[in-house]
């Protein structure tokens, strides 16, 4: 199967050896519920690791952080 990962942000193609991807990325799904404008819709898109340092720069409260120190 011959699957691309795009950056929903910069169109950017995330890189693939052998199906693997060798670059980080983040995917997000959500699926929203009551209370929302958009009940019964699931939603989902990626983000290069650039992207995603660019959005989360600009958050007024910051990303909490923690370090991993065994890495599986």
């Amino acid at each position: 199967m011959d699957q691309k990962i795009i950056c929903n942000c910069c169109g950017r193609e995330i890189e693939m050896k052998q199906e693997i991807p060798v670059q980080d990325y983040l995917h997000i799904r959500k699926e929203w519920g009551y209370f929302s404008r958009k009940d019964g819709e699931i939603q989902e898109f990626c983000l290069c690791e650039e992207c995603y340092d660019k959005i989360t720069g600009a958050f007024l409260h910051p990303v909490r952080s923690v370090e991993v120190t065994e890495l599986m």
